[in-house]
């Protein structure tokens, strides 16, 4: 199981592009093989993959996850294949649903049939991200065209977000794996990895990488940060694809998922977690201080 690291953009002056510039190139001194950015509601995660791309050389950068509601898949295959260009062909394209509350009480868009939105937005985009043209007429999405960048290499690793059975099929047939956040080791055991990896057996494909996101700490205060990552991801626990997931796990929220404690308790954890069949952790450093901070990226740089 390969070790990476959470490009984190909570909004304030300490996430600003040279900081992350600064993050990035640490990382990849220090060994790391892969940083995931989020797309939320700060920072657009392609264009700053774009430029700490134009600053490293060796690490993989990736989106975890931009949503295909956002833009037109005409749209999100030219920018990916710009950042594709930017990176010399280190980026992976995370791309999932959102939320219900964001895609029709933000964006003002019907979130009906999320699956076959999907399944017609990977119709579009998969042909551009291959250099391809693309003729597609469906009940939801149309596009006929291509994007040419020819600088990019093609095609572009595609990950799509994926916890239900119809969307982990898709995801199987579709895509190069899935990115998970929220998921527990128990439940990409024996509920992601098997449906997603039959599709893809199925459609003749590779297996997938599972890139799972996890909170982690080292840390004495287990308690205390376990209570911070309870308050600073509670929405997480709320949100429902999020919500079931936990449920399937037996947690009660995000913190009874989270890799928290001394080096001796994070180690058992992620062996159980490689052993539940995930390629790629994704380590998204949440920590009260310092102090822990640095040991925690320590620890994970001694395991790359």
């Amino acid at each position: 199981m390969k070790i990476g690291l959470m490009l984190n953009d909570s909004g304030d002056k300490n996430n600003s592009l040279d900081n992350m510039v600064a993050f990035a190139k640490e990382a990849e001194a220090k060994g790391f093989p892969s940083l995931w950015m989020a797309h939320i509601f700060g920072y657009d995660a392609l264009t700053a993959l774009a430029i700490v791309g134009r600053e490293t050389s060796t690490i993989e950068l990736g989106t975890a996850v931009i949503s295909v509601y956002r833009q037109h898949p005409f749209a999100l295959g030219q920018q990916a294949l710009t950042t594709q260009a930017a990176t010399s062909g280190r980026l992976n394209l995370g791309i999932g649903l959102a939320h219900q509350p964001v895609v029709e009480g933000m964006f003002g868009m019907s979130f009906d049939k999320p699956a076959r939105y999907m399944r017609e937005f990977l119709e579009i985009l998969n042909p551009v991200l291959k250099g391809e043209a693309s003729s597609f007429s469906g009940d939801l999405l149309t596009g006929r065209g291509s994007m040419i960048v020819e600088e990019a290499a093609k095609p572009v690793k595609l990950f799509v977000a994926a916890l239900g059975p119809v969307m982990l099929d898709l995801c199987g047939r579709e895509a190069d794996g899935t990115v998970t956040w929220m998921t527990g080791k128990k439940t990409i055991e024996s509920h992601i990895l098997p449906k997603m990896s039959k599709a893809a057996s199925e459609a003749g494909k590779p297996a997938p990488r599972v890139i799972a996101g996890f909170p982690i700490c080292l840390t004495n205060d287990v308690d205390g940060t376990k209570d911070l990552i309870s308050k600073s991801l509670t929405v997480y626990g709320q949100l429902a694809s999020y919500r079931a997931m936990l449920d399937l796990e037996g947690a009660a929220g995000p913190a009874d998922i989270a890799v928290v404690g001394d080096e001796a308790a994070v180690d058992a954890e992620l062996e159980r977690i490689a052993a539940a069949g995930v390629t790629d952790f994704n380590a998204a450093i949440i920590a009260s201080n310092d102090e822990d901070r640095q040991r925690t990226m320590d620890y994970l740089a001694s395991k790359v």
